[in-house]
């Protein structure tokens, strides 16, 4: 996770200090060998090592630079991204198209207590098509992720395009779920959470969720889910065979007034594509309520950086 990763490079940059800074006292040593330097020198040392430790942690740089997710993925090759018939179900072409089958899923039913992840890709193929574009057919599992590791695996199968044309389409996405019925719909609990925050003096605002180190309270995993689910619109129209989105973090909620009986939200989000290692800021209206699903009203790209002008499609 990005909160592990940003602790893994404090943990790495606190070890170089100490170790340069023992460095610097054996050399001193050498230069002299009188009881005064050698007290100063211990001394300073120790006061470094002090602030190094007791100094704050930093955030996570979650800005322009993008330097956010496991490390960037080796560049594939011409021959990797031309490849046809049968695919490498662990190789980037036939995951990115799955990841797009799973965005397509959690618009279609995605909840505050339901979100799917994917688990695995288990087959994939892919062929060029007369009309322009290149179509995968894929074979894949989900597993929900608001039921933790005790929820059950979906198995899918889709079929998704990507077209080929000047300007940017959304891919088209035809998607198949076993027991997609069967699985326990938790309506108690959307009514529940329905009730308790439509009333006007109810409304939430929050920021940071997650925060740079991962944690989210309980009452907030509604609103990030929600969130992500919202997001999977923006997600599934954006993607394209060169990009692979996943949201890191609700980076703000709001909740608006609403006379439609909806709990009305607006989201900034932050998506990071894997391939770019960039991070994408969006901000989105979403409406929701336990008959009506998940509706994105509005959404508006928010560039982080000065020269960025326009979307990455």
């Amino acid at each position: 996770m990005l909160c592990a990763h940003w602790s893994r490079l404090r943990r790495v940059s606190s070890r170089s200090c100490c170790a340069t800074a023992l460095r610097s006292t054996h050399s001193s040593t050498r230069l002299s060998s009188s009881p005064e330097r050698i007290m100063k020198t211990f001394c300073s040392v120790w006061l470094l090592l002090s602030v190094v430790e007791l100094s704050p942690a930093q955030e996570p740089p979650l800005a322009c630079r993008g330097a956010a997710g496991p490390a960037p993925p080796q560049p594939e090759t011409a021959e990797d991204m031309a490849s046809t018939g049968d695919l490498e179900p662990t190789h980037y072409p036939a995951r990115r198209a799955a990841q797009v089958a799973l965005h397509y899923l959690n618009t279609r039913h995605g909840s505050p207590f339901r979100v799917f992840g994917l688990q695995q890709v288990h087959k994939a193929s892919a062929e060029d098509v007369e009309a322009g574009g290149r179509k995968y057919k894929l074979d894949f599992s989900v597993t929900d992720w608001a039921s933790g590791s005790a929820g059950p695996a979906l198995r899918c199968s889709a079929d998704v395009l990507f077209p080929r044309t000047e300007r940017h389409s959304a891919p088209d996405v035809k998607l198949r779920c076993e027991a997609l019925q069967q699985i326990n719909r938790t309506v108690q609990e959307e009514e529940a959470f329905y009730q308790k925050h439509i009333p006007p003096d109810s409304a939430v605002s929050a920021r940071d969720i997650p925060d740079s180190y991962g944690n989210m309270s309980e009452e907030m995993q509604p609103f990030w889910r929600l969130a992500r689910v919202a997001a999977s619109f923006i997600m599934l129209r954006e993607s394209s065979e060169n990009t692979e989105f996943n949201m890191v973090q609700m980076a703000s909620v709001t909740q608006q007034e609403s006379s439609e009986e909806q709990l009305m939200l607006e989201f900034v989000v932050l998506l990071h594509d894997l391939p770019s290692q960039e991070i994408v800021q969006w901000k989105l209206l979403a409406s929701w309520s336990p008959d009506r699903g998940v509706r994105v009203l509005q959404t508006e790209w928010q560039p982080r950086c000065p020269h960025a002008t326009k979307p990455p499609n």
